[in-house]
């Protein structure tokens, strides 16, 4: 991972990998979901829409929900998450006995197995799974670009199951105090790195390109408008050579950047932002910062469990 964070910003503090693995493969083009503009991948019964974008390893569905809608799994094969916006309300049921209520600005996680969700006000609601929910996989609207199995990126390696077993346990965002730059929340298998929405737009002297050695990062916009500077590296074979983007994206939307890209984000407009990373599995750099993880408690990381 290559950086060029200001020294007032947290990341600058984390280590840099190298993954010779990752380097050996060409850079792979972006998925661009612009939801805002582009017909939903489902509809449901009630006239509820949406749209579908998968990476590598994650999968996201963004769905704008209306009182009464409901979204079942009937057999998920692992975690997945619920994110809602500022105005969100859902009741979450996960077998027979474990049921949640989930409200505005919350993040559910959802346990393998059988489970729905059921929305109590209109608004958008994001799904994140793994590669492993195969169905949805296979509705992206990008799912043809992930037939070669995206050799450059790490394998989905799942961490510790939590203690106590796997359950509906949902987190209020706005709960927490702030210890860095977003509110990091991460499962068995996800993590989701999101600052709260905000008015302030950011600096065109501290904005931090860098890059990803070997995963990718989704970024979901569900407030403003953005543009995402991405640059692909150049390397010695020359029509391998991609033109620089800074591409204009409104809300709701979702880029799935590859590893090996060089990317960074901006807020633009008026209006209030908010952006949403997500990485699978988690990331160890996050991770091993403390405090930076809101329920490290809940999840252990690999050395905390072998410890």
């Amino acid at each position: 991972m290559s950086t060029d964070y200001g020294t007032d910003d947290p990341r600058s503090a984390l280590k840099p990998k190298s993954s010779p693995k990752a380097a050996s493969f060409p850079i792979r083009g972006c998925g661009y979901g612009r939801f805002f503009d582009q017909p939903a991948q489902v509809v449901e019964p009630d006239g509820a829409r949406t749209w579908i974008i998968r990476g590598a390893t994650a999968v996201v569905a963004i769905t704008e929900v209306r009182e009464g809608t409901v979204l079942a799994r009937q057999d998920n094969p692992d975690e997945y998450m619920l994110l809602l916006d500022y105005d969100g309300a859902a009741t979450c049921s996960a077998g027979p006995e474990d049921s949640i209520a989930a409200g505005p600005t919350s993040v559910t996680i959802v346990p393998p197995g059988p489970s729905s969700i059921t929305f109590h006000k209109p608004g958008y609601a994001v799904r994140c799974f793994t590669s492993r929910a195969e169905d949805l996989a296979a509705l992206a609207q990008n799912a043809s670009a992930y037939g070669d199995g995206a050799p450059e990126c790490a394998p989905l390696v799942d961490w510790p199951a939590p203690p106590g077993g796997f359950r509906l346990r949902s987190y209020d965002l706005l709960a927490y105090e702030r210890v860095t730059f977003a509110h990091i929340i991460r499962s068995t298998n996800l993590m989701l790195s999101t600052p709260l929405r905000s008015s302030a737009r950011r600096s065109p002297q501290a904005v931090s390109p860098h890059h990803h050695d070997d995963f990718e990062q989704v970024s979901i916009a569900l407030e403003g408008s953005w543009v995402h500077h991405l640059r692909t590296p150049w390397t010695s074979n020359m029509t391998a050579w991609r033109a620089d983007e800074h591409t204009v994206f409104a809300s709701p939307s979702a880029l799935i950047i590859p590893a090996g890209m060089i990317h960074t984000s901006q807020d633009v407009g008026p209006e209030d932002c908010w952006l949403i990373d997500l990485f699978s599995p988690p990331r160890e750099d996050f991770s091993r910062q403390p405090g930076w993880v809101l329920n490290a408690a809940d999840y252990p990381a690999p050395w905390e469990a072998d410890a």
